[in-house]
């Protein structure tokens, strides 16, 4: 599902072509005007598509990864609303007004419980560290109900909080008569934007938003074996819901730092090691570094170039257990030496001439065979 098609506009489209966009399409496929069957469910994708390009962050995020990360981020795809455009106002363009009547299943209680956004917070951590795990302290800015008013948003002295124009109601109709007869038009109040509550009334401290921005500490605990990408819910540590909704969720996403030492893939740790041709041909035991400390590892005789041993249980621990974990595997590289000392040189003519003397009674084996 592509958005800017859904809506009909390029990827460069400004707030105001989106926004004009919308209403076009939705006045096209609104249920209560088009009875096509599959009317109803191009009306929702229009306003999913719309609600989500219209916001900054979710349209970074949208460009950038499509659903999925909206999804990772910590949004729901499936779940808008329409923001600040009244729906009745699509219907302006119809004979001057909205339909008589018109119910649109997204009008809003102003005054109804609404939850709070949820938050994003990025966070960088060591490579053993993700790998063993630990608790770490964040800091976060977030909006908290306001104790002054108890998250109500009306000043605890005021004697009448109604909004006087749309009398709670956050919205205002206005008749209009025309030759076709009479339509209403239903818009947000103009004197409360939509809360359905006095301005005048509103808490010093919250201006009628309920709710204050604060930084607050916490301390988290990352388990082992997170990778880079991974993401943790910290529930309600979101921003504070309104009229009684739940507090949004903080969702965490972890990067890690790369190792100059291990390479990670998944579970398990992979690393090279140097070794000479003596060590390759005759075998030895050397000490190496892993991420638990360090090993003993067993070179077996005869070893060549590109060889793996494996190292069992000296991985990563498995996320979510406490007893298994990936291995570890080591590469092994044999380096051929490009100077000899006069002992090495001499060690290595004398094995050379033993080999060439082999190489050469294989040969007179072979043409003898071929004379026969």
């Amino acid at each position: 599902m592509d958005y800017y098609e859904i809506l009909g506009v390029d990827r460069n489209a400004t707030k105001e072509e989106l926004k004009k966009a919308f209403r076009q399409k939705a006045r096209q496929y609104h249920p209560d005007i088009n009875k096509a069957p599959d009317a109803a469910e191009k009306f929702k994708e229009i306003g999913k598509a719309y609600e989500t390009l219209s916001d900054d962050n979710k349209r970074e995020i949208y460009d950038r990864y499509g659903e999925d990360g909206l999804q990772n981020a910590g949004f729901n795809p499936n779940a808008f609303n329409m923001g600040d455009i009244d729906l009745s106002d699509i219907f302006s363009s119809f004979f001057g007004g909205g339909f008589s009547g018109f119910s649109s299943g997204y009008s809003r209680n102003p005054n109804a419980p609404t939850d709070g956004d949820d938050l994003r917070l990025d966070i960088e951590i060591d490579f053993l560290e993700a790998c063993f795990g630990l608790e770490k302290e964040i800091k976060i800015r977030h909006l908290e109900p306001c104790e002054d008013c108890n998250s109500t948003g009306i000043d605890k002295n005021a004697k009448d909080s109604v909004c006087p124009v749309c009398h709670g109601q956050g919205r205002v109709q206005k008749s209009t008569q025309t030759i076709l007869g009479s339509f209403t038009s239903v818009t947000t109040c103009p004197n409360c934007h939509g809360t359905g509550k006095d301005p005048k009334s509103y808490c010093k401290t919250c201006h009628g938003a309920g709710a204050v921005e604060k930084e607050k500490k916490l301390t988290i605990k990352i388990p082992h074996g997170v990778e880079h990408g991974s993401k943790m819910r910290i529930a309600h540590e979101g921003n504070a819901g309104k009229n009684g909704g739940r507090n949004g969720d903080l969702y965490v996403v972890i990067h890690t730092t790369q190792s100059k030492e291990f390479i990670r893939q998944g579970f398990d740790i992979f690393t090279t090691l140097k070794i000479t041709a003596p060590q390759a041909v005759m075998g030895d035991e050397v000490v190496i570094k892993t991420i638990h400390g360090e090993a003993v590892l067993k070179i077996p005789a005869g070893s060549q170039n590109g060889d793996r041993i494996t190292l069992k249980n000296q991985g990563v621990p498995y996320l979510g257990s406490d007893t298994q974990k990936g291995n570890h595997h080591v590469e092994l590289r044999v380096v051929i030496p490009k100077k000899l000392t006069p002992q090495e040189e001499k060690l290595y003519r004398e094995l050379f001439i033993i080999s060439k003397q082999q190489q050469e009674s294989i040969l007179g084996k072979v043409k003898s065979a071929l004379k026969k």
